[in-house]
């Protein structure tokens, strides 16, 4: 079949690169983008997945954990914060987290805690490193997933400390990787309009370069399907592609699909939820372009259960996780379940003819899922 798609397609000369093994260029991607040979491009990503992880599909047991929701930027995009002194706004305290935790652990055996929060003045700077510690000693082998970028910037700027310094301390409080929110889409035209008031994109380069000497491996995201262009995804997902050339640090790549409700760049911009063509093009494509990052993670929460199943056929080969305790995107809108059991989410990958793993967000050990 891939051989009839090739001679009768206009992206043959990309085929054949791709089926060499061949890195994909800047031109490539864009001219993938704007093809409309979506099944095509869907087939070769999915041969692609195929070669590096056969009909293994990788998903996380974890609880969401959002200390506070009180945020000194306002983000167009964010349905989720609440400036100081807004109506909505919460900080939970340690003895919260702490119970919250416990209940994870010992209602849904949770092996991974993965934590984003707003950037908030009114509590101590300790407070956010001792978030770390507390989740250590509930169970030091939780896999703790702590703090975006634009958190480890914060806490930099306000405890006048180098980036490496604030990843020194919390490694040494049990930190094991970063996620990697905070990127949006890397040009500074698009910033401009959607975080103005958020690090830059040079910024966020240098959290995780240093995170990556450190040992912290991170994931790196890309927020997609509101003011960007084809260009532009295609731009920040090279640049990247450029930094794990560098370090070899990013663990997977995840593709979050923008949503409008509750928040104020749906009132500058028309249409600008995604369909469920961009969103599997978005998935097939980065799958296509990043020759050197093994996972590319398509979140059932941020675009159905549905589309994730699907998505397993382009190019995704991590469908998330169970997610309990979601908040940030369903906030914005997300229709789907909050949370999914392990139980459900083993069943969803066999019924589509796949090998469910459980690991944690580093890849390094696979649990039974039987």
């Amino acid at each position: 079949m891939i051989s009839l798609l090739k001679d009768a397609s206009e992206l043959k000369d990309i085929f054949e690169k791709a089926e060499a093994g061949e890195r994909l260029t800047f031109e490539d991607g864009v001219r993938l983008f704007h093809s409309r040979e979506f099944t095509a491009i869907g087939y070769l990503a999915n041969q692609v997945r195929e070669k590096l992880h056969g009909r293994r599909v990788y998903y996380n047991n974890y609880m969401n954990l959002n200390p506070t929701n009180v945020c000194e930027i306002a983000c167009l995009f964010c349905s989720f914060a609440k400036l100081p002194g807004e109506e909505g706004g919460y900080t939970l305290s340690h003895e919260e987290i702490r119970d919250k935790v416990k209940q994870a652990v010992e209602t849904n055996g949770i092996r991974e805690v993965h934590i984003v929060g707003g950037l908030n003045d009114a509590v101590p700077l300790e407070y956010y490193f001792d978030i770390v510690s507390i989740i250590k000693e509930i169970n030091r082998d939780l896999f703790v997933k702590a703090y975006t970028a634009v958190e480890i910037d914060y806490f930099a700027n306000r405890g006048k400390m180098s980036y490496r310094d604030v990843l020194i301390e919390l490694k040494n409080r049990g930190l094991d990787g970063l996620p990697g929110g905070g990127a949006e889409i890397f040009a500074e035209r698009v910033r401009k309009r959607i975080c103005i008031k958020k690090m830059g994109s040079k910024e966020w380069f240098d959290v995780h370069r240093t995170a990556h000497e450190l040992g912290i491996r991170s994931n790196c995201t890309m927020l997609y399907g509101h003011v960007e262009n084809e260009e532009d995804r295609v731009d920040h997902i090279l640049q990247l592609r450029k930094l794990q050339d560098e370090t070899g640090g990013f663990n997977s790549f995840i593709p979050l699909a923008y949503h409008d409700d509750n928040n104020p760049l749906a009132r500058y911009v028309e249409g600008c939820e995604t369909d469920g063509i961009t969103d599997l093009k978005v998935y097939a494509i980065s799958r296509l372009l990043f020759d050197n990052i093994s996972h590319i993670k398509g979140y059932w929460t941020t675009i159905g259960i549905k589309l994730a199943q699907v998505a397993l056929s382009f190019g995704v080969d991590d469908i998330g996780g169970t997610a309990y305790s979601e908040k940030i995107i369903h906030d914005a809108g997300a229709e789907t379940p909050v949370e999914l059991s392990r139980e459900e989410l083993v069943e969803l990958i066999k019924k589509n003819g796949f090998q469910p793993c459980e690991v944690v967000s580093s890849y390094d050990k696979i649990f039974s899922s039987q």
